[in-house]
This record gives structure tokens, sequence and C-alpha cells, in this order.
């Protein structure tokens, strides 16, 4: 079987739980570049995704939870969360099944849109780079346990490589050399639900 709203509605749950758990870090985190309220976007919005009813067409599930998203947060981070879910709505419309083996296109595609709303480049240090190295790490894959594994092991060296390097996206970037050796907000959020996912 492949991804269904099913899959969707049980990861939204997972999610939610990892964002709900990562909360109070990513607010600490945000709040030395920020706004500090990174972790109340992330875990409102995932939240009120879980409980979102969402039909049987996978794109539809996908553009209710994009609205559901938007709808709690209207931050930076919440309009790309969901321009990605909404990249992905696109490309699964009508249909109740996607082959497991289409997933890794549909986070490319998020990234790529997110890119696109977000006027970000790969290497500023943003959600924009761990997005892309989970989109390269799965690609290929059609098996949803390996991509999981593979999706958390690069969302981890991601982290880990980028740390060292300054920020060049965002209100972060204001703070120039000051942002090495400090994790990105967005990236941590990242690497944050995709070891919530991976967790399952």
């Amino acid at each position: 079987m492949g991804f269904t709203s099913d899959s969707l509605r049980a990861a939204a749950a997972r999610l939610a739980a990892a964002a709900a758990a990562a909360e109070d870090e990513l607010n600490g985190l945000d709040g030395q570049l920020g706004d500090g309220d990174l972790g109340i976007t992330v875990a409102t919005g995932w939240r009120e995704v879980a409980n979102e009813a969402l039909p049987d067409d996978v794109g539809m599930a996908f553009l209710a939870a994009s609205k559901a998203f938007q709808r709690v947060s209207s931050s930076s981070y919440g309009t790309l969360t969901a321009t990605a879910l909404m990249a992905a709505a696109k490309k699964t419309k009508g249909r109740t099944e996607v082959p497991w083996s289409e997933v890794p296109g549909l986070v490319a595609a998020a990234r790529d849109a997110m890119m696109e709303r977000g006027k970000g480049s790969l290497g500023d240090k943003s959600v924009l780079d761990i997005a892309d190295a989970v989109a390269g790490a799965i690609a290929g894959l059609d098996d949803p346990a390996a991509m999981r594994i593979a999706a958390i092991a690069a969302a981890d060296t991601a982290l880990d490589d980028f740390r060292g390097r300054p920020n060049r996206l965002g209100r972060a970037r204001m703070f120039g050399d000051k942002t090495i050796g400090m994790d990105d907000p967005g990236m941590r959020a990242f690497q944050r639900l995709v070891a919530g996912l991976a967790a399952s």
C-alpha cells in the first residue's frame, strides 16, 4: 500500500507530538536570533493540522493541511510550511493513494516551492538547506522505513554541517558572524520534526 490520507493523518499526529516536545527549546533558540516564538508557531501549526478532518483525496488532504497550518500561523516559517504542503497537494490531487516511490519527489517539490517563496538560496543556513539534504538522501527510495532512516541521518548531518557557518537569510542574517556555532532555529525545528516522524 502506498501513501494515503491515513498516512498523512498519522504523520501529522507524530509531527504535532514532536513539535510540542520541542516547543520550549525552539522558542529559546529563536529568542537569540528572532522573535522567540518559533516553537509556538511549529507546535500550534502541527496541532491544528493533526486536528483537521482530512479528506481521502491525498491532494485535497495536503491542501487542507496547508490551510490549517496557515490559519494559525502567518509567520514566515508558517508560510513556508504551508507552501511546502501546497506543493505536495498540487502533485497528488485526485488520487487516494500515491506510490511511496513518489514521496521523495514530493519532498523535492516542497523544497523548491519554499525556496521560491522564501527567496532564499541553498547555503544560506536555513530550513531550505536541511530540506534539500533530506530530499537528496531519500531520492530513489521506495520503502518508507528506509526513507525514515535516511531522512533522520541527513537532517542530523545537515544541522552539524551548517552549525559552523553564518546565517545569510531572514532576521538571523543581521547577526552575521555571531551566528557561527549556533544552530539555525528553522533547521533545528525541521530536524526535530524529522526525528519525531522517523521515531514512529
